[in-house]
């Protein structure tokens, strides 16, 4: 797209409060040559996405097996998920892969693995292998809460040590507060003309939700006496406002709290606020915020995550990121499957199952499975005639 536009507008050159800026700006051929661009970089080749991964690539764990699958456009296809490996379900689109993976291994699985999950999965005959993974998530774009008291901190648990830290000062133990204090989200030490929010709400009826920032906290969330108590020079309001990469440096001294924050900054988080609501977050944000919560969960292995299509909307530096943490999840212990058409993250699968050859009643049937290689060598494979380019 980037190589047929007539001019392109280049902006960074980080994210959040490092961004902002014209970088770059012209014809293709001038941002390529554009020393100051990262994107023109990456699409000079230059800079490649070249990810190797850190660990010698485990035997397969086993596999989980779906078998008889005639829902939408399937075939009765058959399909083995080889586990402990990062798999890429790739084919044109229309193929079959949402309904594959979204409609019925997702469904298959969480019926046996939650006995709340309510959805039935999509028509098929069996599944078996089920039993070698503890637990599956979706790990979607959508939003990490619906109000903005939800936020990156309080979604991957961060909050809590925070909290724990300002009960702990010499001034919260004098006034006997507890933790309970510095929560937004229960009564006591939170603003109560706000709920806690930092804003009010007021509905539009036909239009959406407009917020405005509380007159009474002046969108600090907290009471004044709240607001008092301070650590390190600090109170839990400055706190929340802090960066990924401000809080981490400054919480350095705490294992826990270093280690979630670590994660947010190893998924290309840094720049975001802690205390960020959620219903400001991109759908690409929200699934990293997800991504980083898991990857920071100690002993979190045998799970099985699946991704549809999450590299929409991610730069090329984004994409890299990306990548090397949904291969950290793989180097956990976990099994990563993600529906792609990026030839980056492709090529950098263990292993490809490639739906086709068509779309609509074209699909639904297996093409290819196998490395990148096999399908790249794979005649009638759409995906092996560009991944051999690639690669």
């Amino acid at each position: 797209m980037m190589e047929e536009s007539d001019y392109i507008f280049d902006i960074g050159p980080g994210a959040g409060i490092q961004g902002g800026h014209i970088i770059a700006k012209g014809t293709f051929n001038e941002i390529i040559n554009d020393e100051n661009s990262l994107t023109g970089k990456y699409l000079s080749g230059k800079k490649k996405i070249i990810i190797e991964s850190q660990q010698k690539l485990k035997e397969t764990e086993g596999y989980i097996r779906l078998a008889g699958v005639t829902h939408n456009n399937l075939k009765n296809v058959d399909i083995d998920f080889p586990l402990g490996k990062f798999i890429c379900v790739t084919g044109v689109s229309g193929s079959g892969k949402s309904t594959l993976i979204n409609d019925v291994l997702y469904h298959a699985l969480a019926q046996k693995k939650n006995p709340f999950h309510r959805e039935k999965p999509g028509e098929f005959k069996d599944i078996s292998g089920d039993d070698l993974i503890k637990r599956v998530f979706m790990i979607d774009q959508s939003p990490i809460g619906r109000t903005p008291r939800s936020n990156p901190v309080t979604y991957t648990g961060a909050f809590t040590h925070i909290r724990e830290i300002f009960a702990n000062s010499k001034d919260a133990r004098l006034r006997g507060y507890g933790a309970g204090r510095f929560s937004f989200n229960v009564k006591g030490g939170r603003c109560e003309t706000c709920e806690g929010e930092g804003q009010i709400k007021i509905e539009m009826q036909f239009l959406p939700d407009v917020y405005i920032t509380c007159e009474t906290c002046n969108g600090a969330r907290y009471t004044k006496e709240t607001l008092e108590i301070e650590f390190d020079g600090k109170n839990i309001s400055e706190i929340l406002n802090m960066s990924v990469d401000e809080a981490h440096n400054f919480f350095s001294f705490h294992e826990g709290l270093s280690n979630k924050l670590g994660t947010l900054k190893e998924v290309g988080l840094s720049y975001i606020k802690l205390g960020q609501a959620a219903t400001t977050l991109s759908g690409g944000e929200a699934q990293r915020v997800k991504l980083a919560s898991e990857l920071s969960k100690k002993g979190a292995g045998s799970s099985l995550y699946l991704l549809d299509e999450p590299t929409t909307g991610l730069h090329f530096a984004d994409l890299e990121k990306l990548v090397r943490v949904l291969k950290r999840l793989v180097e956990k212990g976990n099994t990563v499957v993600v529906i792609e058409h990026n030839l980056d993250v492709i090529k950098n699968a263990d292993y490809i199952i490639d739906l086709g050859p068509e779309g609509g009643d074209g699909g639904g049937g297996i093409v290819a499975s196998g490395t990148p290689y096999q399908i790249a060598n794979t005649k009638n494979s759409y995906t092996g005639l560009y991944l051999k380019k690639e690669l």
